[in-house]
């Protein structure tokens, strides 16, 4: 208690801490925190420092409740009377979800909860759900809400949360905590966090608990309080107050000795003393669940039944559920647990009843503590376990549609989809229908778009042990796994457990036999369309592409036009890595198709906007890239103006970087500095890491490295943008910031060390892109390499790297995000530096002929006269100098 107490002096004095007091179930945590809450409250001295708000995170809590530790933090720390005009403005919204009532009391957040849901909605209909933009979107909400705390923190005393349970706490909820701690020491409030460990916890969101609190630790943001069992004396004095002649000092001793002092350990074992009159040479039990089991077998078989199936149902359970699965009228079933709770306690009735268990006609009950849930639990065998589930699911889904007027509520469903997992082989079907429709509920009520991905899992698991049949099971698997693959697209990082989920493409590829044994045209083209994807991070180009023709193939002659679209914008985003101008070709399909098709045109479905926008920005960047800067730049400037106008504006970080490379090499740099700083504060005031945002602040970095102010700031930029390309990981933009890392040590380069670091990153994409077919990085990373040498003067080796760039140049043509006159240009430099005078000169010529091409394309007359004399690679090569 004096520890906490000093975190309260500590946060007066402007230091801001987190403390996890952890120990297993029924150590005593919710007490302790409960009393030092109580301290706070009472002690005039820790009052005037701080302000305490405490709450409680719910194991059975569900999409519908995401944010809730959030949403009920700031409406302690609001003054009663402005959440009373909450709670008067909302009226009949008192039944809503907990992240539409969040989106009314934070301000600024509901239009942006709007948007979410609305994307996420039209992405599930579609079949292709953009995560670059959704993920996002989840953590601009989460340091939305953040900020509100921080600010409700910051108007008055400073703050101290206590969150109890905490691994029971909603995912969402969990991103702002880690958004909080970011700002710590240096923030008006401190978290006490009660944390179960050491008993084999496990649960939906406790192995995520878990290992951020082991990162807080890490980063010395987290201290922790073990709690050990309570000392002799404070057992002697249980045992005086609880059962006062018994022999105290002889049965304290003992008490002490075989519990270890466990709180709820000691607690069990007083109550069968009084409830036996067990003697001074009886033995106690040697351990908690002999305790709960002599406990558990002193009550009627009738009441062990309905006990039994309680434990089952969970720590909460409904009378009239555990009643209809035993067989025992309710009636009956109210009586025998009522006596219960009030003879022997193990149970008590809830007095927070919710308005659904009104409708069924059932009290609530709760065993008085996890421990002796599971200790009852424990008495059945793996089959018992098994029969009791599924009992109690038939009987749940046979209450669910009696359980009010809008349909069951989601503790219900989610009661039940636990029931139908662990009901065994007859509960399979449901348990991945029940799954599938809890996980796109949860991405788009929710925006929770983690607890949708262990929905997705269950369901996924739950088809897989059913026979494939062409028909419903089929059906199951390849949607919840089109959904798990979208859901986890940000993250994938290949094959193996950096993947995201287990063996992506395998997953992929079991979606697109269940559609083909379904035999349905517009899921067949959806999972060719997945499995492109996943092949990409996983095989590389090429077998991506062969499948992403597959699947227009298949949309075309499936005839979904909204399908075939999708498919066509993603099948013209990855052809122009291969060949640029075939790419250019199916983007211009794209867009023509767009234009003709009035249902593809529709402004209320996000999905088709979001294909819209990444159509028209790539067919601009690839113009750009294939030499035709007047256009480009038209297109370009026209898409980020209207991305700027737009309100998610998820696509603008794209397009700025896409008309950042454009304006570098028309020798804008100024302009290119503003739009690359723009995207990056866009996503930077939107919250969390993304690879776009890697790209664009090593992109950044080496136009300051071309300024000699800016060199030292360059390097940094480019090690920041690196490292958050390697947590972020978007398999097309890795081997491109790793060049760009690489580019500019080399350009700021001290010494030799820096030259040997430049070459390393080069040779790491050389090796990566020979596996990922990403030519285009494989070129600049060999062009990276010369010049790495060149500097070294090694000159034969530095021409020969140079030969294998050019190669590849000339085999496979113009690349995009590679211009073909810096390759030449940095190419004639070292074959003229090894004697190959003839060949550099021939290079240079086709340099300029680049050059004088690309200029011809530029209408403005005075940006063509800035592009031919004010870029000094252009300048260079036009004269036939070596250049600085």
């Amino acid at each position: 208690m004096s520890r906490l107490s000093g975190m309260v002096r500590d946060l007066a004095a402007g230091r801001g801490r987190v403390l996890a007091v952890e120990g297993g179930s029924g150590m005593g945590k919710s007490a302790l925190l409960a009393a030092f809450v109580r301290q706070v409250e009472e002690d005039p001295d820790l009052d005037a420092r701080c302000r305490i708000v405490s709450v409680r995170c719910d194991p059975e809590g569900g999409p519908d409740t995401s944010f809730l530790m959030a949403l009920e933090a700031l409406l302690a720390l609001r003054p009663p009377a402005e959440v009373e005009g909450v709670w008067r403005r909302l009226g009949s919204a008192a039944f809503r979800s907990v992240p539409q009532l969040l989106g009314m009391v934070v301000p600024g957040l509901e239009p942006l909860m709007t948007v979410g849901r609305e994307v996420t909605e039209a992405a599930l209909r579609t079949g292709s759900l953009p995560g670059d933009s959704l993920q996002p979107q989840q953590e601009a909400i989460a340091a939305q809400v953040a900020g509100e705390l921080l600010a409700q923190a910051g108007a008055g005393k400073p703050v101290v949360i206590v969150v109890d349970d905490v691994q029971f706490i909603d995912l969402t909820s969990l991103q702002v905590l880690d958004r909080l701690v970011a700002g710590m020491p240096d923030q008006p409030l401190s978290l006490v966090l009660g944390h179960r460990t050491r008993d084999g916890m496990v649960g939906g969101n406790a192995p995520a608990v878990a290992e951020l609190l082991e990162r807080w630790e890490f980063a010395d943001r987290l201290e922790r309080e073990p709690l050990a069992g309570l000392p002799a004396d404070a057992v002697a004095e249980l045992v005086r107050l609880r059962v006062p002649g018994a022999g105290s000092t002889t049965l304290s001793v003992r008490l002490s000795s075989a519990t270890g002092g466990h709180p709820i350990f000691v607690e069990q074992c007083l109550r069968l003393v009084r409830a036996t009159g067990l003697g001074q040479q009886d033995a106690l039990p040697a351990e908690l669940p002999i305790a709960i089991s002599r406990r558990f077998y002193r009550l009627a078989e009738p009441v062990r039944e309905l006990l039994l199936s309680g434990a089952a149902q969970g720590q909460s359970f409904l009378s009239r559920a555990v009643a209809e699965a035993t067989g025992v009228p309710h009636d009956e079933a109210v009586e025998l647990l009522r006596r219960t709770a009030r003879d022997h306690g193990l149970v008590r009735e809830r007095a927070d009843r919710p308005e659904w268990l009104v409708w069924l006609g059932s009290d609530l009950y709760e065993f008085e503590h996890a421990a002796l849930r599971e200790g009852i639990y424990a008495e059945l065998t793996a089959a018992q376990r098994m029969r009791r589930h599924a009992d109690l699911a038939r009987v749940l889904t046979e209450l669910a549609p009696q359980a009010g007027a809008d349909g069951p509520p989601w503790a219900l469903r989610l009661d039940l989809a636990a029931q139908l997992r662990q009901g065994g082989p007859g509960c399979l079907a449901d348990s991945a229908d029940v799954h599938l429709g809890l996980a796109r509920e949860a991405a788009v009520e929710g925006l929770s778009f983690s607890d949708a991905e262990r929905y997705c899992t269950e369901a996924i698991e739950a088809a897989r042990r059913l026979r494939p049949d062409g028909g419903a099971r089929d059906r199951r698997l390849a949607e919840a796994a089109e959904l798990l693959l979208s859901l986890t697209e940000v993250r994938w990082r290949g094959q193996g457990p950096h993947a995201g989920v287990p063996d992506i493409d395998a997953l992929a590829a079991e979606a697109e036999a269940a559609a083909r044994r379904l035999a349905d045209p517009r899921l067949l083209a959806r999972t060719a369309l997945q499995r492109g994807k996943t092949l990409m991070a996983t095989q590389g180009l090429e077998p991506s592409l062969a499948k992403l023709r597959e699947a227009v193939e298949l949309a075309e002659r499936g005839g979904d036009q909204v399908t075939l679209f999708v498919t066509l914008v993603e099948y013209g985003r990855q052809l122009p890595k291969s060949d640029l101008h075939a790419g250019i070709e199916v983007l211009r399909r794209a867009e023509e198709m767009y234009a003709a098709e009035p249902s593809l045109g529709r402004r209320d479905d996000p999905v088709l906007q979001h294909a819209r926008n990444l159509n028209q920005m790539q067919l601009g960047v690839n113009l750009f890239d294939a030499g035709r800067f007047g256009e480009a730049h038209a297109r370009l400037t026209r898409c980020v103006e209207r991305l700027r106008s737009e309100k998610l504006r998820a696509e603008l970080p794209i397009a700025l970087n896409y008309l950042a490379q454009l304006l570098i090499a028309l020798g804008e740099d100024a302009a290119a500095e503003a739009a690359l700083t723009e995207a990056r504060s866009f996503e930077e005031d939107r919250g969390g890491e993304s690879g776009w945002h890697a790209y664009n602040t090593a992109l950044l970095a080496t136009v300051l490295a071309r300024r000699g102010a800016g060199r030292e700031a360059a390097r940094e930029l480019a090690e920041a943008g690196w490292l958050e390309t390697e947590r972020t990981w978007l398999a097309n933009l890795v081997p491109i910031v790793r060049n760009l890392y690489a580019q500019v040590v080399l350009e700021t380069a001290a010494g030799p060390g820096d030259l040997d670091q430049a070459e390393r990153l080069a040779l790491a994409t050389c090796a990566e892109t020979e596996h990922s077919g990403m030519t285009r990085s494989t070129i600049a990373a060999l062009v990276l390499r010369s010049r790495v040498l060149l500097r070294r003067g090694a000159v034969d080796e530095a021409a020969a790297v140079a030969w294998q760039a050019l190669a590849i140049l000339d085999r496979e043509g113009d690349k995009p995000a590679l211009r073909t006159e810096e390759v030449l240009w940095h190419a004639a430099r070292a074959i003229r530096a090894a004697g190959g005078n003839a060949e550099a000169e021939a290079l240079l010529r086709r340099a300029g002929a680049e050059v004088r091409r690309k200029a011809d394309s530029i209408g403005d007359a005075e940006r063509r006269r800035r592009f031919l004399t004010e870029v000094p690679l252009n300048r260079w090569i036009l004269e036939g100098t070596a250049g600085d």
